[in-house]
């Protein structure tokens, strides 16, 4: 296990240790040391809103926790585990007085084994007698998906089988309708339609397994004596896969990958072998597997990953490549930012962070030259810093297998991410060369469209409403299920803002909820309040508060309220509601401050933008 600083390490210290490699024993100490400084969650660095997980099945889950616990370090989160006694998952669930609802968990793990899952053997039956068991099965699943909701569990993950039982037929076993290899390959393609339609996160264990061997997951003897099925050596990987689920849930997952350039996209230096000397391509094993990794990313690009580069070069000469060769796979526009200069790579990378509006522990950083890896990791801890190896071939494996940029689910936005930020660049160089400010935001052509949530943007909702982390006023995290809520509530305002420029579409940037207070209209409340920092200094804030008052006006509402509660990331927006003309009210113990403003005297901002409330 890593060194600790002397005296009572910090909750902070014990995350930089949770980030190395540890085995099962080193989690379990790392674990043991965290639960005894910080038994109660308490501490000026330890993050709010900490996640409470019930792990629910009919296996042994106590030597499981402490690698969930560390894995959540890992990630910035809190985490808190209640393991439901051996099986007794429906009757926990169902029952409102039992030790899980006393738990009170907002996050539910389903970890069955196939026995479990399929309490009889299917010896002889005929192949639509198994799909009905499988179809059983998966009905059952979705009733405890739908109690853990019921209980409170915002996010619920469900682990796919693992196919720990021996073939009978071998490499053909799909030809024998009840082969048990079989029914659970059926049960996990069927599991994750079920997941699909219901929005529950899949824990792909069965994928896992297949790229490491079954041996590095499950131990035979030991399921036969003590029920685990995952074996104590998988342990802290285990605990770090549902920690990337956690953290992707929560917006934690990271959002840019920063590259260097000479030998970790093409092999050489541009500077001094020329475009024609850098080892880019077919034609030999090296170039191949820079092309390989180049496939990778522009891949990674096209889910959404923002990319950047950030190289010691003159820009020229880096940015030849990108436009000259022709075995090149990026291209300068697949670039969110591109920075290339002979500055510190400490410095750049702050400076590309600033340049794309999201916090510095949203990049990764690759770079074949361990002197730079170490100097980032030094000065900038919070971005994270593969190690990547010395064989090209094994880049996009390395930066694969760490999770850095784990996703529950992609919406049409997250295609086309990098267009924005492209876009969003264009955008900050005409305001950077422009004298007036006015004339820049006129010069936009800014349109805000506004309309309640609705079906069809529901997943793009309930995705920013559990990932935007800086502004936002109060980081409420609501799932489908709450969103649909307030979507049919008339007396509830929902907001789904959209705003578009000459330079082209910014896309859904803003949600808002408000709600009526002590069951009138009279007064109401800003429950809800995010915005994508990318808008930033273009009067959204005050285009939405004209909106907000405008629909809470026509309900009746004389006073509108507002909270801001202070979390580790959003001290930006700490002052928003004053700016806005609001009052402080009153301020709790927890943190959180109210606001208030008459919507009598409201008089609408002059704003830059054109609104359209309920556009398509």
């Amino acid at each position: 296990m890593g060194a600790l600083p002397s005296g009572t390490p910090a909750w902070s210290d014990l995350a930089k240790v949770a980030a190395t490699r540890l085995d099962f024993i080193e989690t379990t100490r790392l674990d043991n040391l965290r639960r005894r400084l910080y038994p109660s969650g308490q501490g000026s660095d330890i993050p709010h809103n900490p996640v409470r997980l019930a792990i629910l099945g009919n296996s042994t889950f106590d030597h499981l926790a402490p690698g969930l616990r560390v894995g959540a370090m890992r990630r910035a989160l809190w985490l808190d585990v209640y393991a439901c006694d051996y099986g007794q998952s429906l009757q926990e669930l169902s029952d409102q007085t039992s030790p899980l609802h006393r738990f009170g968990p907002n996050t539910a793990l389903f970890s069955f084994d196939y026995q479990s899952l399929v309490a009889k053997g299917l010896e002889g039956l005929h192949a639509n007698e198994v799909d009905q068991t499988v179809a059983d099965v998966i009905a059952r699943l979705r009733r405890l998906w739908e109690l853990a909701a019921k209980a409170g569990c915002g996010q619920i993950i469900q682990q796919t089988v693992i196919p720990t039982m021996p073939n009978l037929l071998g490499s053909n076993e799909h030809r024998l309708a009840w082969s048990p290899r079989r029914v659970a390959d059926l049960i996990n393609a069927r599991m994750r339609d079920a997941a699909d339609a219901d929005g529950v996160d899949l824990l792909a264990l069965d994928s896992m397994v297949s790229n490491h061997g079954i041996d590095a997951w499950h131990d035979p003897a030991l399921w036969h004596r003590a029920k685990q099925e995952i074996s104590p050596a998988a342990a802290p990987f285990f605990g770090d896969l549902v920690a990337r689920l956690l953290a992707a849930h929560r917006g934690l997952s990271a959002k840019c990958l920063v590259l260097d350039l000479d030998n970790t996209l093409w092999g050489g230096t541009i500077g001094d072998d020329g475009l024609s000397g850098i080892v880019l391509g077919q034609g030999s094993a090296e170039g191949e597997a820079y092309l390989a990794f180049q496939n990778y990313v522009k891949q990674l690009a096209k889910r959404g990953v923002i990319l950047a580069v950030c190289s010691k070069n003159d820009e020229e000469n880096a940015l030849a490549p990108f436009e000259q060769h022709p075995e090149m796979v990026l291209k300068r526009s697949d670039i969110g930012c591109f920075v290339a200069n002979w500055e510190d790579k400490a410095t750049n990378i702050r400076r590309i962070a600033q340049a794309l509006k999201i916090g510095i522990d949203s990049l990764v950083f690759a770079d074949d030259n361990p002197f730079e890896r170490n100097i980032v990791r030094r000065e900038l801890p919070t971005v994270a810093v593969p190690e990547l190896p010395q064989d090209p071939t094994l880049y996009a494996r390395c930066i694969s297998d760490a999770g850095y940029f784990e996703a529950g689910k992609i919406t049409e936005n997250d295609l086309v991410r990098s267009q924005q930020y492209q876009e969003n660049l264009k955008r900050e160089a005409v305001r950077a060369s422009a004298t007036d400010l006015a004339g820049y935001l006129k010069s936009l052509a800014m349109r805000l469209e506004c309309k309640p949530f609705d079906q069809l943007g529901l997943q793009r909702i309930v995705q920013l409403i559990n990932k935007t982390n800086q502004f936002n006023l109060t980081t409420r995290r609501y799932n489908e299920a709450d969103a649909t809520k307030f979507m049919y509530d008339p007396r509830a305002i929902t907001l789904q803002l959209r705003l578009t420029d000459q330079f082209g579409d910014n896309g859904i940037i803003a949600i808002v909820i408000a709600l009526p207070i002590d069951g009138s209209n009279v007064e109401y409340r800003i429950d809800t309040w995010l915005m994508s920092c990318r808008v930033l200094g273009r009067q959204v804030e005050q285009a939405t508060l004209n909106v907000i008052a405008s629909m809470a006006r026509a309900r009746g509402a004389r006073t509108l309220t507002g909270e801001y509660r202070k979390t580790t990331k959003n001290s930006m927006v700490a002052e928003h509601y004053e700016k806005l003309g609001f009052k402080r009210v009153e301020d709790d113990a927890d943190g959180t401050f109210r606001w208030s403003r008459s919507l009598e005297a409201f008089t609408p901002f002059s704003t830059h933008i054109d609104t359209f409330e309920g556009a398509a």
